[in-house]
């Protein structure tokens, strides 16, 4: 099953959710919430892998349908520079709409490539985005690269409060477990979406989030990336 992704899908996607009944929150309400039974929250994590410039359509859908959501931007990437002039400006749009900023963790990768001790790369990385945004980040995404490393195993035997995070989006604890309690959609195939119940792959499940949000899970968990979208075509280049 092909999907167009194309923003006016994404935006009639979100509509068709909220429609549903569903309440959005950011990763960072969920986790105020633990211990809180839940009841059709959508919660949106944005990936800002390779694209800095399509993020402002996402945040201009995000405006119309009034739907908060969680950003995770990445601080090495080849592709964007996140403090650019237009990079700083979308970051700080982020937080002015009232979305919640993160960190895309690349923390086995970076320790890798230049022979550092990963929990230093990690403070020092954290120190840096939450002064440039004068604000506390208080959430880490480990993000899926080419290097062959997982950047979340760093979190195997690191706790996330440790360095001032209050969670890391795949953790399975008392603090935090999102992905390990929900329904968990996401676009990351590029031309189809994916499905997770309660952490578990679901086979041959390429609905869209508007077909499992009619199957009423108390928390669907949505992941989106920027750079699935498009106006007409693919291959539109937006940075």
């Amino acid at each position: 099953m092909r999907t167009e992704f194309t923003y006016a899908m994404l935006e009639d996607e979100l509509g068709a959710v909220l429609r549903a009944g569903y309440t959005p929150l950011r990763c960072i309400d969920y986790a105020d919430r633990m211990g809180t039974p839940l009841e059709k929250a959508l919660v949106l994590r944005i990936d800002i892998d390779f694209s800095m410039g399509k993020v402002k359509a996402i945040l201009d859908i995000l405006e119309r349908t009034k739907v908060r959501a969680t950003f995770f931007v990445r601080l090495h990437a080849f592709d964007y520079n996140p403090f650019s002039f237009e990079g700083y400006r979308t970051l700080r749009r982020i937080l002015e709409d009232g979305h919640e900023l993160g960190y895309h963790a690349e923390i086995m990768d970076q320790s890798a490539i230049w022979n550092e001790d990963g929990a230093a790369c990690l403070r020092r990385d954290l120190a840096v985005l939450s002064t440039m945004m004068g604000t506390p980040i208080h959430g880490a995404a480990s993000h899926g690269g080419l290097t062959g490393h997982n950047n979340l195993d760093f979190f195997k035997t690191n706790d996330p409060r440790a360095f001032g995070l209050r969670y890391e989006a795949y953790e399975n604890t008392s603090h935090f477990n999102l992905f390990h309690a929900s329904r968990y959609v996401s676009d990351s195939e590029w031309t189809r979406w994916k499905a997770y119940e309660n952490g578990v792959r679901i086979d041959d499940d390429h609905r869209p989030p508007s077909a499992h949000a009619a199957d009423g899970p108390n928390v669907l968990h949505l992941l989106i990336h920027p750079d699935t979208y498009y106006v007409n075509h693919c291959y539109e280049r937006e940075r």
